[in-house]
């Protein structure tokens, strides 16, 4: 079954990201594997609704994962750091754990049962030990698009352009896209420039420019 990750950072500010609470709750606490968490997030206020799949007390992140419509990718896996998360809604305490468990009787409740994932009635050791792999792989994988010494409209920056242009990676503070153009605080458009320029892809080049322009001053 395929999925996606991507993550989100909170930058420094925020204690453990306990929903604004202020309380000092073990992330493992605050977020519940295997509950069904509505998220409010700095900068934008965006919400993210997912599944928690686990979290991480040393980088101070949830692992959620979310169910996709409309798209050949079964589910999503984000990171999200703690720091960022304003707001906690707990849609379910504990997702469903068989088809059916948690819906309505008329079809409702599919979201949470796809979240859950139960396992087929054949599974074996190998299979249980390949998925497992297959989640360890997307959330470190994730972790690394998360950079804690960034501010948080340089992560919301970075995971925009992760998105459209998927070859994005940090280098220090600054954001290099595509090996070729260099973002640089405090990520707007005049702050991108051309690692290099002139050569028979100069045009090409620029263009590339253009766009992530566009992108990191939507």
């Amino acid at each position: 079954m395929s999925s996606k990750a991507h993550s989100t950072n909170g930058g420094s500010s925020g204690s453990n990201g306990n929903g604004g609470s202020g309380m000092s709750l073990k992330l493992s606490d605050a977020y519940p594997v295997n509950s069904i968490l509505e998220l409010t997030l700095s900068p934008t206020d965006e919400t993210v609704q997912g599944l928690v799949y686990c979290t991480d007390e040393i980088s101070n992140s949830i692992v959620l994962k979310k169910s996709l419509n409309y798209t050949t990718l079964a589910s999503e896996i984000r990171v999200i750091n703690a720091s960022c998360i304003k707001a906690k809604k707990v849609i379910k305490a504990q997702a469903p754990k068989a088809k059916g468990e948690g819906g309505d009787g008329n079809g409702n409740g599919g979201d949470e049962e796809e979240l859950a994932l139960p396992l087929p009635n054949n599974v074996t050791k190998k299979s249980i030990e390949e998925r497992e792999k297959r989640a360890i792989m997307l959330a470190e994988e994730s972790f690394k698009h998360i950079n804690q010494q960034a501010s948080l409209e340089g992560q919301a920056v970075f995971d925009r352009l992760l998105k459209a242009c998927n070859e994005v990676k940090w280098n220090g503070e600054s954001i290099i896209v595509l090996n070729q153009i260099k973002v640089d605080p405090p990520y707007r458009g005049e702050n991108c420039k051309l690692l290099q320029t002139g050569g028979p892809d100069g045009v090409l080049d620029e263009g590339s420019l253009e766009r992530v322009k566009r992108i990191v001053g939507a």
